[in-house]
């Protein structure tokens, strides 16, 4: 196989937490809505997100971006042994779809997601400069200050 013809994935891999002693397990989460509705970014979602994120107690959910069509969040395990992610992302993507505020013609999401354990403390603050400023490229505000569907519901730290 040559450089340039990598295989082409269909859905995501899940790889399974990685513990390391008492180093900290933090997940990146991308999660996409079904044919990219922009249907996400109002004030009833964004409530009803966090109210979900946090009566959760198996995960802890520190920050998070809220885009018209896409999340990203920062997750880490509330519980050992760890849960399953994808088991606990389907679940909130469920109760998401049955509580939604708004009336829509097909399903809400799109049928997997992205996931990425980071390995580094620097990692979450290189990822959460990049998130944090995904209204900004999209044209939706001038500073990622001026967004409304942001936020920290956890403070997820960092030990080595």
């Amino acid at each position: 196989m040559s450089e340039k013809s990598y295989p082409h994935r269909k859905r995501p891999i899940h790889l399974p937490a990685f513990e390391n002693c008492n180093r900290s397990v933090i997940q990146f989460v991308t999660v996409c809505t079904h044919d990219r509705q922009k249907v996400l970014a109002n004030d009833e979602t964004h409530a009803l997100f966090r109210d979900l994120w946090n009566d959760d107690s198996v995960y802890r959910v520190g920050r998070y971006v809220i885009m018209p069509d896409h999340l990203h969040l920062f997750c880490s395990p509330n519980k050992y042994p760890i849960q399953s992610l994808g088991r606990w992302v389907r679940f909130w993507k469920s109760r998401v779809a049955t509580q939604f505020p708004l009336e829509l013609d097909k399903k809400l999401w799109q049928r997997d997601h992205w996931d990425r354990q980071l390995r580094r403390g620097d990692s979450y603050s290189e990822k959460w400069q990049y998130v944090v400023r995904n209204p900004v490229r999209a044209g939706l505000v001038r500073s990622p200050d001026d967004w409304e569907y942001s936020g920290e519901l956890y403070q997820l730290t960092w030990h080595d």
